[in-house]
């Protein structure tokens, strides 16, 4: 592996980590799980983790869209 490779995964892993509470802003909208619903095999950390590790520049766009939606809201 060149160290590009484990760069993109590093910053993935620590992106996933740094953004675990937050991680209602990366898909359906900025609402959270009330705990109403039933639990999701994928809704724990390590699944959080694994999977932005892969696909961490996905994430940051959807953020970023889901920043600027909250933004034109307020």
């Amino acid at each position: 592996m060149t160290w590009w490779i484990v760069a993109f995964l590093a910053f993935g892993a620590l992106f996933g980590l740094a953004t675990y509470s937050k991680r209602h802003l990366f898909s359906e909208g900025w609402t959270r799980n009330t705990g109403t619903e039933a639990r999701d095999a994928m809704d724990g950390r390590v699944p959080w983790v694994l999977t932005c590790t892969c696909l961490w520049p996905i994430y940051v766009l959807t953020g970023l869209y889901s920043w600027w939606r909250r933004s034109l809201r307020s």
